[in-house]
C-alpha cells in the first residue's frame, strides 16, 4: 500500500504551487522533493535498447530522483549497464528468464509490485510496442489513467500529446496519485548511455504466471542502420510501383547515403517492403537529420511518423503532392530517372 502521509503531502504541495513555480525552481520546490520517477528500460538479448532512454530524459524534466527498472534472465548484468546511464540515480533489477521477452501478462504484475514498493509518483516508458503493451495493463492494476505518447512535460501533472495523427496538440492534466506515461522517443532524444554511476538494487519478484507463451520471432536482418534511430532515412512509396522497383532504386540510394530504409503504409500493403520498415501513425516514428521520401504522396498518417525530421527532401511526379507542403527540398519528376542519377552523384561525392 502507498503511504497515506506521502500522498497527503503531495496533494498539499500541489495546491500551494503553480506549475510555473514548479518548472522554474524545481530544486526549491517542496513538490519536486516529493516526486520520484521510475523509467522502464527495454532490453533485447541482454543489451539495453538505447531508444528507451527517452523515458529517462522525460523523467529528468519532472524533477526529483530518477530510478530505472530492468528485468530479464541477465537482470543484474543489465542493471550494471543501466547504472552507467547519465541522469539515473538508482537501478532496480529483477533476474528471471520469465521476463526476458517482456510478455505483458507477467511483466505488468512485476512492474506493479515494484511501483508499489518504491512508492513512485511517475512511471515512464517509451511509446514502443513494449511500452504500449505493458503500461496500460499496469495502469489497470493500479487503477490509474494512462497518459500516452507525450511530446512535452509542462509540469508534474500536465503533459502535451499529439492527437488526430498530429494535426492537433492536446494538453492534458492528470490528478492520479501515480501517473503512467509513455513518451515519444523523437521528442525526448538525447539520452546518454554513459556518464552515470547509479546505485544498483534488486527488486521484488511476484513470480506471476503468464497465460501466454513465447514461441518464435522472424526478424528482418540488415547491415544498414536501425530505422528508429538512424540519422538518415530514405523511404519509398507506392510510386515505385513494384517490389522490384522498390529494391532496385531504394537499396542503392540507401547504401550511397549510409541510410536506413523506410516505407509508406501503401508500399508495405502492396508488398513492396516488410512491415518492420513502415513509417507513420501505425508504423515507426522517426526524426532523423535527413529524411528523403521517394514516390510518397504524403498522407497525414505517414506525415505523423516523420514530420519531426530535421531536413525533409521529397521526390514525386505530382507537384501538388501533400509531401511538398512540409518538405525543405522538393524535386518534381520521374523518380525512375532522378533516383539513379542522384545515387550515382552521391557515390562520387
Amino acid at each position: 500500500m502507498f503511504s497515506i502521509a506521502r500522498n497527503t503531502a503531495l496533494r498539499q504541495a500541489r495546491t500551494q504551487l503553480r506549475p510555473s513555480q514548479f518548472t522554474s525552481v524545481p530544486h526549491l520546490s517542496a513538490l519536486a522533493r516529493l516526486l520520484s520517477s521510475l523509467a522502464v528500460l527495454e532490453q533485447r538479448n541482454g543489451t539495453l535498447n538505447t531508444s528507451s532512454l527517452a523515458a529517462v530524459v522525460a523523467a529528468q524534466k519532472l524533477g526529483g530522483p530518477v530510478t530505472a527498472f530492468v528485468a530479464g534472465k541477465a537482470g543484474k548484468a543489465l542493471a550494471e549497464q543501466a547504472a552507467k546511464v547519465k541522469g539515473v540515480d538508482k537501478i532496480i533489477y529483477v533476474e528471471n528468464e520469465a521476463y526476458e521477452r517482456g510478455l505483458p501478462e507477467n511483466y505488468a504484475p512485476l512492474l506493479a509490485e515494484n511501483i508499489k514498493k518504491g512508492e513512485f509518483t511517475h512511471v515512464l516508458a517509451g511509446n514502443s510496442a513494449f511500452g504500449k503493451n505493458v503500461l496500460p495493463r499496469v495502469a489497470a492494476l493500479l487503477d490509474s489513467q494512462m497518459v500516452s505518447d507525450i511530446i512535452e512535460v509542462k509540469s508534474e501533472d500536465t503533459f502535451v500529446r499529439p492527437i488526430y495523427a498530429g494535426n492537433a496538440i492536446l494538453t492534458v492534466q492528470s490528478t492520479d496519485a501515480i501517473k503512467l506515461i509513455t513518451v515519444r522517443g523523437t521528442a525526448f532524444n538525447g539520452g546518454e548511455p554513459e556518464g552515470g554511476s547509479a546505485e544498483v538494487t534488486e527488486g521484488v519478484d511476484p513470480k506471476a504466471e503468464s497465460v501466454s507463451e513465447w514461441l518464435s520471432e522472424d526478424l528482418a536482418k540488415s547491415d544498414r542502420p536501425d530505422l528508429a534511430t538512424a540519422s538518415r532515412v530514405v523511404s519509398g512509396g507506392r510510386g515505385l510501383k513494384s517490389k522490384e522497383g522498390f529494391d532496385s532504386l531504394m537499396q542503392p540510394l540507401a547504401d550511397a547515403l549510409g541510410a536506413a530504409i523506410g516505407a509508406s503504409r501503401a508500399a508495405v500493403d502492396s508488398g513492396f517492403a516488410d512491415n518492420s520498415l513502415q513509417v507513420g501513425q501505425t508504423g515507426k516514428n522517426v526524426a532523423p537529420q535527413l529524411y528523403l521520401s521517394v514516390g510518397i504522396s504524403g498522407a497525414i498518417q505517414h506525415l505523423a511518423g516523420m514530420k519531426d525530421s530535421k531536413v525533409i527532401a521529397a521526390i514525386d511526379k505530382d507537384p501538388d503532392a501533400p509531401i511538398f507542403q512540409i518538405a525543405d527540398v522538393g524535386l518534381v519528376g520521374d523518380l525512375t530517372k532522378i533516383v539513379p542519377e542522384l545515387t550515382e552523384k552521391l557515390k562520387k561525392a
